[in-house]
């Protein structure tokens, strides 16, 4: 095969993207997934289902993008026989889900021939549209095979769930990328063995997918298009992609984020608990994947507000300044240069000392206020300042702090039925240290010892 033809062969410019042309034919052709993939497991007994005995057997698949959702679905239909019928949760209506339920009832009845309906990002859709869905699976006229990268039990209504089976993917393994990675350079379907691939480049396609076979090949087929255009006339042997190619191709990992999904709680967590954990390295990391995914500032400025409030508190009443003068800054400055006091609150944060004292405190007092331990407020700190307050003993017998030598009077501000409770019990770290001390002994003028 010419270099010309290889190129034309190989990159198809203008027909479909390497990643639909790679997609598996079968399921003997997927890469990872080993889990569901094992002999006798749902998948493999559906895909192998040629009499269409598990016709009722509808499944679930929970996963990041890349995954092999779609690849699965399809070589379940393929590999069984079955007509296959590809629905999106962006474009679809009830209309069209109850038309293919009508197609497949009849190409069941008439030809004996079980539909595979595949329905992507199943979370999209309302509760009346997965309603729809409900007579075609519990009949068995589809085998309904659902994709979502939501939580299926938050997204997905409970009686399509206990009709269907739950079933997870995982991002791939590195090994499972370097295969896909390798068969794409080589197949006829992909580039055709056009251009040749250096480990170490491999190595960045593979870094840079995280997991994702779609963005990994995307990745490669761009490289692959940089490293031909970049081969010099009259020179026939297939160009190298190698790590200076691919990091011009690519010009940045595009990080597995919905902001609207599971890793956005996931990273949003995991930024929060590095913080708490005093680990500024790790919360440093999860910083950037926000900030490169293109979160929203005011978002992630807010989480660190509500963090130096809750975790570090009284130990460094400071950190609560900083996050907020961080959210201002945000405000005012803009992004990319936002990034740089969200940094320096994130670092400042994590290094300080920590106490959710004052957090635990709020929450008894709220418990108590719920469970109606609430009480009159005693009659010494009443207002007095309306007409008949006095004549009703408002106000009588209040000591005025600042006429004590000390500056604390001692007298109860707690409701008698109260009187005692302890909400506030500070640690010994950082500042609260000093708040402990001093606490103690307040404690002891108010009770009169």
């Amino acid at each position: 095969m010419t270099p010309a033809a290889a190129d034309a062969q190989g990159l198809r410019i203008g027909s479909s993207p390497l990643a639909v042309r790679m997609r598996p034919r079968s399921l003997d052709e997927v890469a990872g997934q080993r889990h569901l993939l094992k002999p006798g497991s749902p998948l493999v007994t559906l895909a192998s289902d040629e009499s269409g005995e598990s016709g009722g057997v509808s499944v679930i698949l929970w996963g990041p993008p890349g995954t092999g959702k779609t690849t699965l679905a399809k070589a379940i239909a393929t590999s069984s026989g079955r007509r296959f019928v590809e629905l999106s949760a962006v474009t679809a209506g009830v209309k069209d889900v109850r038309q293919v339920m009508e197609q497949a009832l009849s190409t069941r009845d008439l030809y004996g021939v079980s539909t595979v309906l595949f329905l992507d990002e199943i979370h999209r859709f309302t509760k009346a549209q997965q309603d729809a869905l409900l007579p075609g699976v519990e009949n068995g006229w589809v085998v309904l095979v659902a994709a979502t990268t939501e939580n299926p039990s938050f997204s997905v209504i409970s009686p399509l769930l206990s009709r269907s089976l739950l079933l997870t993917l995982e991002p791939l393994e590195d090994a499972d990328l370097a295969t896909v990675i390798d068969r794409a350079v080589v197949d006829e379907r992909g580039l055709s063995g056009s251009v040749t691939l250096s480990d170490d480049a491999r190595a960045a396609v593979i870094r840079l997918a995280s997991g994702d076979a779609r963005r990994a090949l995307t990745a490669l087929e761009a490289a692959a298009a940089s490293a031909l255009a970049e081969r010099e006339d009259g020179d026939d042997a297939p160009p190298e992609i190698t790590p200076d190619i691919v990091a011009r191709a690519v010009d940045r990992a595009l990080l597995r984020y919905d902001r609207q999904g599971d890793e956005h709680y996931d990273v949003i967590s995991a930024f929060i608990k590095s913080v708490r954990g005093s680990d500024p390295d790790a919360a440093l990391h999860y910083l950037a994947r926000m900030v490169e995914a293109g979160e929203d500032p005011r978002f992630i400025a807010r989480r660190i507000i509500v963090l130096a409030a809750e975790d570090i508190g009284m130990a460094d009443p400071q950190g609560l300044v900083i996050a907020t003068a961080a959210a201002d800054a945000v405000q005012f400055i803009g992004m990319p240069e936002g990034r740089i006091p969200l940094a320096e609150a994130t670092v400042y944060l994590a290094m300080a000392p920590k106490s959710n004292a004052a957090y635990l405190g709020i929450d008894k007092a709220i418990a108590d206020v719920r469970a109606g331990r609430i009480g009159r407020v005693p009659k010494h700190l009443r207002d007095a300042h309306y007409p008949g307050a006095k004549k009703l003993g408002h106000g009588k017998g209040y000591r005025y702090p600042h006429d004590e030598a000390v500056g604390v009077a001692p007298q109860q501000y707690l409701p008698d039925e109260l009187a005692g409770a302890r909400y506030y019990e500070p640690t010994e770290h950082g500042n609260e240290r000093d708040v402990s001390a001093r606490w103690e002994r307040i404690r002891a003028i108010l009770r009169g010892r």
